[in-house]
């Protein structure tokens, strides 16, 4: 890993970064130790440049979005981070959205309910971005990005921009072609429809109401700790075994939800992993279920 000469690539290509940058600011779980170097890259141009430099200098790389569904290790993040929040254009053709793969859920939804287009309520107040949603085909109340998406371009480790159908994508349950791969994903393109502004308002409140009563939005947390296991609900089975209100440190599987580790005030990293071990050996041990996180742990070990 050569840094110093990394650094000095972005200087010469003016492109704005910092070092040991708190992951904390950068996770709705605010947990997280230092990044070595972190960008948030303001154009597609940018982000090939700067992967193409940290390749070159064997530096590993990390793409981040919104940090909505990331556990950063209390050691942090070797190498860099490349943050894509600067690639949040959002165009409306007709009933398509072609947006760019930094842009938030919420942005995306306000615009499309703006152009009376339907079909994206279910995402209203997921905190993330357009590309993370796709890149774990995110879903709520019946809706999933699969149900939306037609195509999306992704930089490949080659430096090209590729374009893939949505049958390309092999989108699952939390899960996609985009996982585990090397591909960046750049821009996504939906198809919604026509129908009634107001209508379709009314239903986005309705939804966030109901995330906002049964969810403990209060704190902070990266969305549901669990991935939901065949024939069962996650949040169910952690309440059965009265594992509700358990804490280590200040890691706590809430009392609002069971389903949710949240952040108390100070947790750490090894909080969190603590506590999800505790979980997953509790229910185990009770109901032979082994529960897999949904959380994504990133990092230093």
């Amino acid at each position: 890993m050569q840094i110093d000469n990394l650094k000095n690539r972005l200087n010469e290509c003016k492109i704005e970064y910092s070092l040991n940058e708190p992951m904390s600011r950068h996770t709705t779980f605010k947990i997280g130790g230092n990044a070595d170097v972190f960008v948030k890259v303001r154009s597609y141009d940018e982000l090939k440049l700067v992967v193409a430099f940290a390749k070159e200098y064997d530096t590993p790389y990390f793409i981040l979005g919104k940090g909505s569904n990331l556990l950063v290790s209390d050691k942090g993040i070797e190498g860099l981070v490349i943050s894509l929040d600067g690639l949040d254009n959002i165009k409306i053709e007709g009933e398509t959205l072609i947006c760019g793969a930094g842009a938030s859920l919420r942005a995306v939804c306000l615009e499309a309910q703006k152009s009376a287009l339907a079909g994206l309520q279910f995402a209203y107040g997921i905190p993330g971005t357009i590309g993370g949603a796709l890149y774990m085909n995110a879903g709520a109340y019946g809706g999933e990005m699969s149900q939306v998406v037609v195509s999306a371009t992704a930089l490949d480790s080659f430096g090209n921009l590729r374009e893939f159908s949505v049958s390309e994508m092999n989108l699952g349950y939390r899960t996609s072609v985009f996982n585990n791969s090397n591909l960046i994903i750049t821009s996504v393109t939906m198809k919604l429809r026509f129908g009634d502004a107001t209508a379709i308002k009314a239903e986005m409140d309705d939804v966030f109401a109901r995330r906002r009563d049964k969810q403990p939005l209060e704190y902070p947390s990266a969305g549901s700790t669990f991935k939901r296991p065949d024939g069962y609900f996650a949040g169910a089975l952690i309440e059965q075994n009265n594992l509700k209100g358990v804490s280590v440190g200040d890691a706590q599987v809430s009392e609002k939800h069971a389903g949710f580790v949240i952040n108390r005030g100070n947790a750490t990293c090894c909080d969190v992993l603590a506590l999800i071990d505790k979980i997953k050996h509790t229910v185990k041990a009770a109901d032979g279920v082994l529960l897999e996180p949904e959380v994504i742990f990133v990092g230093r070990k």
